[in-house]
This record gives structure tokens, C-alpha cells and sequence, in this order.
């Protein structure tokens, strides 16, 4: 029996409220204690810049690249398909289908699961058959998977309010990243729960330092004993060009004082390198590289090309097989899955400089004296420009009677 049950049925025993707050923030974000005393959870995990850069990131790229339908057959989009509209438009009322990829993408990273009810209605042109019309994202704290002793799975529901109700498999769309026991993701959150808790110690520590005023400048040395008036004049001096408005103004010093600066320590120094090692350990949880998390001393100049592609290669290509088989998984009938396969159009993030992208499909053209082996309309639609009739001048050869529909390529 799970321990946190037993506190949500006494909870609501009592009026439905918990009375330890502490017992409240544990139920709702499944808390990790780290070594330096902090309690990281998912709110305050994400209150970490760096965690906070990382995921959205990655949720945002999710979110922002089209999702489709493909013919295994064409290679076309099957946007007749029923299934075409909730992936690339609108997944249900309230949501755009960039808010619910976002939102089920972030939620996979730091609780390590993304569950989705797929709601399926009677398709009067597929001869009654059930189609999917809605997937209606679930808060994965109030879901909980379960495996039967025939190997199949279940998802207990239990809402705020209202009896627990238990669903099939088919009826829940699972996004999950690597797991240990085949069934429940990995929270990034608690997988990373010792670096992001240094990380927050940090922050905590150099915002008390600021607070409590010890970053100074430097000290004033008296030779012997300040006077009390001596001292009284200094006091309303100082307090006199407190403030930005009043920077850079001299200080009068009395009795022969000595303003003597402080230079940074190691322990300064220490205190940055720990605040850099941590962005560092974040970027290796989430597979972000370190430049995309503002974090370098070099330029990169053209070579961010390439950082675009070590992204998508490494960090994104794994969530675009789990969002793409997982879908096929719970949306699409067996038939179906012979017939089409969900897919993520990368294009977007992997386009060079508008001279490299010219070169490629120039050359894709047959440009140069190479062989061609893409098609006028089928650039086009990878710039996503609409099909037209190409003019005789760009046909191959010179000639018009190659195709007049954009069937040709360019000399």
C-alpha cells in the first residue's frame, strides 16, 4: 500500500484538507531531502534558473514542432485522418496542441511521467467505429500505474473529487523517458535532487550575503580611536550618499582614517566556480548543452549549427521516439499503425543559414551537374511554400514538357 495514500484517505476523512503543510507539500510534490538540509521539489526545482532554461527548453522544442500523420504508403500527411486534427491543432477545448505537447513534455521531465486520457466518440464515416476526439491531460500525482499478474496495465485515477476510476491501457496516452521498472518514468527533479539542491544552497547563500550587507567594498582604518562626534559625522556622511542615485560621490574622512579596499578571496571565487559546476550537472541530467544554458566563456559563431544539431541528436531525438511510439501505441488501431506512423518534422531546428539551405536544394535540384533527386514542389513544401506551376526556365534541360506541375528540376 502506497504511504501517501493512507495520508490523502485520512486527509479527507478529516474535511479534505491536510493539516501539516509539510505533509501537503510532500503529498503534492513528492519532496526529496538532499545532504544540504534543502527539500527540493518540482516548484522549487524550477525556481533554479538553470532547471528552469533546461526543460523548457527542451518542452518548448517539443511543443513548437509540428506533429503529424504520415502515410507509410506516400510519405504524404493523411490530414483526413480524425487522429490529424488532435496531434497537429487541437487536442481538445481548451488546449492548443503547443500547450498540451508543452505541458505533457514538462511534466515527463520533472515527475517523470505524462498521462493523457484519450477519449474516443462512435466515427459515423468509419462506419461507427471509435476514433479519438479528445486527450485530456491528467495531473500524473493523482495517477497511479498498476500491473496485473497477465502483464497488462492499468491507471488508477483518483481525482480531487469524486471515487478513483481505474483505466485501460488503450485509454491513457503515457509519455515516459527511461525507466526502471518498464511501467513509471524517472523524475529528472529527484534524479537530479543532490545538484539542484547545491545549486539552491548557492543562490540562498549569495542572496543572504547581499541581504545582510557583507559584500563591501572595503574597510576605513582609524590610527588610534575614533572620536563619538568624529563618529557621529561619518555615520551621517555615509548614510548621506546611501543608495544609486547617490554613487560615485567621495567620502570625507575623519581624523586622519584610511580607506583601505577588499579584494576578492577564494572563498569568492569558490562560491562562482560551484554556482558554474551546478549549471554544469543540471545540462548533464537534461542533456542540454552548456551554451544553451548561457553558460560559456567562447564564442561560437558558426559553429551554433552544429550546437543546434548536438541538441536535436541527443536531447530531443529520444522524446520524439517516446511521443511517436507512445502515440501509436494507445491511438492507433493495429490496421492502422500497418497503414500510418505519428512523426516529428525536425526541419524546423536543423535548417543552416539561408546561403546552406539555397546549397542544399540546389544541389537537390541537380544543380552543379549532380543528380538530382528532389522534385520543384517537393522543395517547396520542405520551405513551406504552396505548390504552383514551375516556369519552363527552371525545368531540366531548359525544357517544358518535363511537367507542369513542379515535377522537374532545376539545371
Amino acid at each position: 500500500m502506497n504511504l501517501w495514500n493512507v495520508f490523502r484517505r485520512r486527509a479527507r476523512a478529516e474535511g479534505g484538507a491536510v493539516a501539516n503543510p509539510l505533509i501537503s507539500e510532500l503529498l503534492r510534490f513528492g519532496v526529496s531531502e538532499t545532504a544540504t538540509g534543502i527539500h527540493v521539489n518540482v516548484d522549487k526545482a524550477l525556481k533554479n534558473p538553470a532547471m528552469f532554461r533546461a526543460v523548457s527548453l527542451i518542452s518548448g522544442s517539443i511543443g513548437m514542432l509540428p506533429l503529424h500523420l504520415i502515410d507509410n504508403t506516400t510519405k504524404k500527411k493523411r490530414d483526413t485522418h480524425p487522429l490529424y486534427r488532435l496531434l497537429h491543432r487541437r487536442p481538445n477545448a481548451w488546449q492548443t496542441a503547443f500547450d498540451f505537447r508543452v505541458l505533457m513534455q514538462l511534466r515527463a521531465l520533472v515527475k517523470g511521467n505524462g498521462y493523457a486520457l484519450v477519449v474516443r466518440s462512435p466515427n459515423l464515416r468509419a462506419g461507427g467505429a471509435l476514433t479519438p476526439t479528445q486527450m485530456v491531460p491528467l495531473d500524473p500525482d493523482l495517477v497511479t500505474p498498476e500491473q496485473g499478474p497477465d502483464w497488462s496495465v492499468s491507471y488508477v485515477y483518483r481525482p480531487a473529487k469524486g471515487a478513483a476510476v481505474r483505466y485501460p491501457a488503450r485509454d491513457i496516452l503515457h509519455l515516459r523517458g527511461i525507466t526502471l521498472d518498464g511501467i513509471s518514468g524517472l523524475s529528472l527533479v529527484k534524479q537530479a535532487a543532490e545538484a539542484v539542491g547545491i545549486a539552491l544552497a548557492a543562490e540562498l547563500a549569495a542572496a543572504r550575503m547581499m541581504r545582510n550587507g557583507t559584500m563591501v567594498g572595503g574597510a576605513l582604518e582609524h590610527p588610534e580611536r575614533l572620536s563619538h562626534e568624529a563618529y557621529a559625522r561619518l555615520q551621517e556622511s555615509l548614510e548621506s550618499k546611501s543608495g544609486s542615485d547617490k554613487a560615485g560621490r567621495n567620502l570625507i574622512l575623519e581624523e586622519g582614517m584610511k580607506y583601505v579596499p577588499i579584494s576578492s578571496t577564494a572563498r569568492d571565487a569558490q562560491m562562482v566556480e560551484i554556482r558554474k559546476m551546478q549549471i554544469e550537472e543540471i545540462g548533464r541530467v537534461t542533456g542540454v548543452p552548456r551554451p544553451l544554458l548561457m553558460l560559456d566563456e567562447t564564442s561560437w559563431g558558426s559553429g551554433i549549427e552544429a550546437l543546434g544539431q548536438f541538441f536535436v541528436t541527443y536531447a530531443l531525438n529520444p522524446w520524439f521516439e517516446a511521443w511517436q511510439q507512445a502515440c501509436e501505441r494507445t491511438l492507433l488501431t493495429e490496421a492502422e499503425a500497418d497503414e500510418m506512423a505519428v512523426k516529428f518534422n525536425a526541419g524546423a531546428l536543423l535548417r543552416g543559414s539561408m546561403k546552406d539551405q539555397a546549397d542544399f536544394l540546389a544541389k537537390a535540384l541537380g544543380a552543379g551537374g549532380s543528380a538530382p533527386w528532389m522534385w520543384v514542389d517537393e522543395v517547396r513544401d520542405v520551405l513551406d511554400l504552396p505548390e504552383r506551376e514551375a516556369p519552363p526556365h527552371v525545368m531540366a534541360g531548359g525544357s517544358a514538357d518535363q511537367g507542369s506541375k513542379g515535377n522537374g528540376t532545376a539545371a
